[in-house]
């Protein structure tokens, strides 16, 4: 009977179709990580025989993984830098593929107990550059701006630098971090620090508003709120299979729903 039972075996395990596992590599955005373990969570959930591995980094980092071939997809906060079409270019002899995943806006995170409520782009510009130093120029307490920015590979500083600094260079006093959720504990801890970030993040710590106008969902969309921008998925060359089925999912109104969910801004109006 021991051997009818293993000859058995043998003959469904010839016969049964080898079970393959389609495995997806994501890196780059650390704004964008959470967002992305969420959607990599529900497409996995929806498709058992996929694997997503989602790393952060920074968006530099990423693009630099998607040009050596070690990942699928690179989450960026911003656009190819010159430099990094043409590594991109002479490595594949292609600019790739970006697609526009969303759409999100750039808080401005101050401490709740500070007075200062609104601050012009003139301003912003002046104090992480070191020119406004002190809360007291701005109609608040008489104490030092302490400015958080974060780290040179996020792409979140690069575009802080390009659209409010005007390309000039941050202060050499501010303190770096390395996620925006550091920077959010830390304006939490501090009643005289402001740092930036995406409008999803920080529900403790108070969203100034920027020309007087609110970081909302409605203002960013419309785009009256002065610093907002596109999130993107970046690929080497023209996606297939599931990577090209997980990106075009997030498309979808159910991926666009998690987006929402998130804090982030749908590409476009969707009733959900």
């Amino acid at each position: 009977m021991y051997r009818y039972f293993l000859i058995l075996l043998f003959i469904l395990g010839c016969s049964a179709e080898p079970y393959r596992l389609e495995i997806i590599r994501i890196k780059g955005s650390d704004t964008m990580l959470i967002l992305t373990r969420k959607l990599a969570d529900e497409y996995m959930n929806r498709n058992p025989g996929t694997s997503i591995y989602v790393e952060g980094g920074g968006t530099s980092n990423g693009i630099k993984s998607m040009i050596k071939g070690e990942v699928d997809i690179c989450t960026a906060s911003r656009l190819l830098k010159a430099e990094e079409a043409k590594l991109l270019a002479d490595y594949y002899g292609t600019l790739g593929m970006y697609f526009l995943l969303a759409k999100d806006a750039l808080s401005i995170y101050l401490n709740p107990a500070n007075p200062v409520k609104n601050l012009t782009r003139v301003q912003l510009k002046e104090i992480f550059t070191c020119k406004i130093k002190n809360w007291s120029e701005l109609g608040g307490n008489d104490e030092n701006i302490i400015i958080l920015n974060r780290m040179p590979n996020s792409g979140t500083y690069l575009y802080f630098q390009e659209h409010v600094l005007d390309g000039e260079e941050y202060c050499t006093e501010a303190e770096i971090y390395s996620t925006t959720e550091a920077v959010i504990e830390a304006v939490e801890d501090n009643i005289n620090a402001i740092g930036y970030g995406g409008i999803g993040f920080g529900e403790d710590v108070y969203h100034a508003t920027v020309d007087n106008v609110e970081p909302t969902e409605e203002n960013a969309r419309n785009d009256t709120y002065p610093i907002t921008r596109y999130l993107h998925f970046f690929t080497s060359k023209s996606p297939t299979g599931k990577i090209k089925d997980f990106i075009d999912w997030v498309l979808t109104p159910e991926g666009q729903k998690i987006i929402r969910q998130e804090g982030y801004i749908p590409l476009w109006e969707i009733s959900f």
